[in-house]
C-alpha cells in the first residue's frame, strides 16, 4: 500500500494533447518522515505513523517521541499489512505515486457553522400561503404524542460539516517532484491548507535510509606510544 501526508493547495486544470480539459486539484504532498512502526507482538495491530512539516516548538512528549528526527507538525498513522521494509527515518515522496494510480483522499469537509433543516437535510420548508409568512423555514412537528419523546436519527437543525469524508477511485493525472505536488482530478474534500490523507494500493518503494536517531557507537583513539621513553623504562627495570 502507498500512503502519503499533504496539503491541499488549490483547483486547477490540464489539458490533454488531444485539447480535453481535466479539472484537477493540486496537493502539496510531503515530504514525509516514518517515525514510529507498530507491529502485532509490541502494539497489538500493524501500522506505520507518519509525520508531516515542521514545527519550531514541541512539548516534551512529542519531542521525547521524536528525539533523532525532524518536528513533525502532525502524526497519522496508515495500516499495513505487512511493517517489513519501513523503517524509522525513513523518508517518503512524492515519487512513490505514478500517473494513472487510483487513489483514495481523506480530509475534513468544510465547516458550515450550526445550519437549519432546509440547509442541513435539503427540507422544502413550509407552504408559501397567507399565514406561513414566517415560517418557511422551520421544521415543524418533531414527533407524535407518543412515545412522548424524540426519536432518535430524527433529523433537526445542528452543526454542519467539519466530519472526516473519504472519496475513492481519484485519478492521479500528473507527479511534480521537483516541487512535491500531485495533480489528483476532480475535487477532493477541506479547504486550501487542509490536511490531506491519500492512499493507493501497490508497492511502496522507499530507499533504505539508517534509522535518524541512532547514535554512532564512540570510538576509543590511543595517543601513540613514545618509542624512546619505552626503550628507558625498560632499562631501569633491567638495571634494578
Amino acid at each position: 500500500m502507498k500512503f502519503i501526508l499533504g496539503k491541499k493547495v488549490e483547483m486547477s486544470q490540464k489539458y490533454k494533447e488531444d485539447g480535453r480539459v481535466i479539472p484537477v486539484t493540486i496537493v502539496k504532498a510531503g515530504p514525509c518522515f516514518i517515525s514510529q512502526v507498530k507491529n502485532n507482538e509490541k502494539d497489538g495491530y500493524q501500522s506505520v505513523q507518519v509525520g508531516i512539516e515542521g514545527k519550531k516548538k514541541l512539548n516534551k512528549a512529542l519531542g521525547g517521541h521524536l528525539k533523532g528526527l525532524k518536528t513533525a507538525r502532525c502524526l497519522k498513522e496508515f495500516r499495513a499489512q505487512n511493517e517489513e521494509g519501513f523503517q524509522k527515518g525513513q523518508e517518503i515522496t512524492v515519487a512513490v505515486f505514478t500517473p494513472g494510480d487510483k487513489v483514495t483522499v481523506t480530509a475534513n469537509s468544510k465547516g458550515r457553522g450550526f445550519q437549519g433543516v432546509v440547509k442541513r437535510h435539503h427540507f422544502s420548508g413550509a407552504p408559501k400561503s397567507h399565514g406561513d409568512k414566517d415560517q418557511l423555514r422551520k421544521g415543524g412537528s418533531i414527533g407524535a404524542q407518543r412515545p412522548q419523546r424524540v426519536l432518535k436519527n430524527k433529523r433537526m437543525p445542528g452543526h454542519m460539516g467539519d466530519e472526516q469524508v473519504s472519496v475513492k477511485n481519484l485519478e492521479v493525472i500528473e507527479i511534480d517532484e521537483k516541487n512535491n505536488l500531485i495533480y489528483i482530478k476532480g475535487a477532493i474534500p477541506g479547504s486550501r491548507n487542509a490536511l490531506v490523507k491519500i492512499v493507493a494500493e501497490g508497492d511502496m518503494k522507499l530507499a533504505s535510509a539508517a534509522v535518524a536517531n541512532k547514535e554512532t557507537p564512540a570510538v576509543e583513539v590511543q595517543a601513540p606510544e613514545n618509542k624512546d621513553n619505552k626503550e628507558q623504562v625498560e632499562e631501569i627495570v633491567e638495571n634494578k
